[in-house]
């Protein structure tokens, strides 16, 4: 069974995430370059570190730190020579707050302001509380509008007092916020997500954290904890071009890729 891929350490986003010709050619479409894929390009092209020192900055291996870099450069030199867009989001990253082992931080672009995202814990906000969880087998889910079961949590002053897992069935981008208000969700956990379904889930008042990998049970008591992990800014890149170029490791969990490192 393949190894899920692990987190890597990125010291800042970047300050512009989308880039192109002024008149593209109707058909050449875009690529997505991952948080990650830029950040090895940073570290190597533009800070002239070595793949093995970049590999200590991303808290990877050296051969992964390689792949990374090598598929950030293919897909520039695709944009450059073909004239196509170049978006940057999304990926299997988590950000330096700028004290983590193998980070020199006072070469971080800005040590200490990147740490990963908080929020106050739920038991600071309301005493009872329904979240739900794109799931598959144990792990959360990392395409929202493809998901086809939630494992839902039903919580009482910051405890877990009853779960279930409910099928989606059928149900698409469209209709999965009225199918989640139905059920009385007020909080969701997943991985990659649309901008359309984030409004729609804003607009059936669900509160959205995107961007959030691994075990589901572990994820909501990390939630509760206020130690979640999550990217307020996460997409999901299957609007573009599916399953080609644009594809990036953990869009489904890395439960079909063997990524290492």
């Amino acid at each position: 069974m393949p190894r899920p891929c692990k987190q890597r350490r990125i010291c800042a986003l970047p300050g512009c995430r989308r880039f192109g010709p002024r008149e593209p050619a109707s058909d050449a479409g875009s690529l997505v370059m991952t948080l990650d894929e830029y950040e090895a390009l940073r570290l190597i092209d533009l800070e002239a570190l070595s793949q093995e020192e970049c590999a200590g900055r991303m808290g990877v291996a050296r051969t992964t730190a390689q792949a990374i870099y090598n598929s950030a450069r293919r897909k520039l030199a695709n944009c450059l020579v073909h004239g196509r867009e170049l978006r940057i989001e999304g990926g299997h990253y988590c950000l330096c707050g700028g004290g983590l082992p193998g980070c020199r931080a006072s070469r971080c672009p800005h040590p200490g302001t990147f740490a990963p995202p908080a929020h106050t814990p739920p038991t600071e906000r309301k005493q009872t509380m329904k979240i739900a969880v794109t799931y598959e087998n144990g792990e959360i889910f990392q395409h929202f509008g493809h998901t086809q079961q939630f494992k839902l949590y039903t919580v009482e002053n910051g405890q877990i007092t009853g779960s279930r897992v409910v099928d989606t069935l059928g149900s698409g981008h469209g209709a999965l916020a009225g199918f989640l208000q139905g059920l009385g969700v007020d909080t969701l956990l997943c991985g990659g997500i649309g901008g359309g379904a984030r409004q729609a889930l804003a607009q059936a008042g669900i509160q959205v954290y995107g961007g959030v990998q691994g075990r589901a049970d572990m994820a909501v008591s990390d939630f509760l904890a206020g130690r979640l992990i999550f990217n307020p800014d996460e997409l999901c890149d299957h609007h573009g071009e599916g399953h080609g170029e644009g594809h990036h490791c953990g869009e489904h969990g890395c439960g079909e890729h063997s990524c290492q490192g």
